[in-house]
């Protein structure tokens, strides 16, 4: 009889690895690129070319509604920002929380579903940032993503805490104490808008966890009837 082996560490849904691996791999070029181990003398300036081609700005959507042109290179903006960030640590915070989220959504709803909300939430984060600010400020990095994985997180653990008949308010929880960490930073250490991307994010991601979620139209109608 042969010993049963088991790795002390869960699979990661394949998914969140490649996504971690491309916020990890433009991060670590940027970074080299910065030191110059990569690149030669141009690459100190990559990480500014990349937020300046692929970083998204509000400016730019306005312009896009206004002439109604929507040329692609600025239309992928909405999903190329989430991968290039502001510094290391920005970009590792990035990962860490979408590790841990990622797993969580993936391994409940299914890979292709937390790809969905990962993109679609990152989507509405810089459509309602567009719409509601006029700076010329771009929008760059994973977390308006990363709180769309908190909003099907969030009403995963709503649901669960609904099946053992506990207080489903504590499922908002995590959001309320990152929005309270969020507001005590901006306080001390400034902040931009880019909060607005965030919170649109979470709610984009709570939405639509409702109806990916396994058997989700059947439970969302059943709440609309009162059931």
């Amino acid at each position: 009889m042969q010993p049963h082996e088991e790795s002390p560490f869960n699979p990661l849904p394949p998914v969140v690895v490649a996504l971690c691996l491309l916020v990890g791999g433009v991060e670590l070029a940027m970074t080299m690129g910065a030191r110059g181990l990569v690149g030669g003398p141009g690459a100190v300036g990559w990480r500014l070319a990349a937020l300046e081609q692929y970083g998204f700005s509000a400016q730019i959507m306005d312009w896009m509604l206004t002439t109604r042109q929507f040329p692609v290179e600025h239309m992928m903006r909405f999903v190329t920002y989430p991968f290039v960030h502001g510094n290391f640590t920005h970009a590792m915070f990035a990962m860490v929380m979408l590790l841990a989220l990622g797993k969580i959504v993936g391994e409940t709803l299914g890979s292709l579903p937390m790809l969905a909300i990962f993109v679609l939430s990152g989507v509405c984060g810089a459509a309602v940032y567009g719409l509601a600010v006029d700076t010329p400020a771009l929008l760059f990095g994973a977390f308006p993503s990363i709180y769309g994985l908190i909003g099907g997180f969030t009403y995963i653990l709503w649901l669960r805490l609904g099946q053992m008949g506990e207080a489903q308010i504590r499922a908002f929880s995590l959001i309320g104490i990152l929005l309270f960490l969020q507001l005590i930073f901006g306080l001390f250490f400034g902040g931009g808008p880019d909060w607005i991307a965030d919170i649109s994010g979470f709610v984009a991601g709570f939405l639509l966890a409702m109806v990916l979620i396994p058997g989700g139209w059947a439970r969302l109608l059943q709440k609309l009837r009162g059931g």
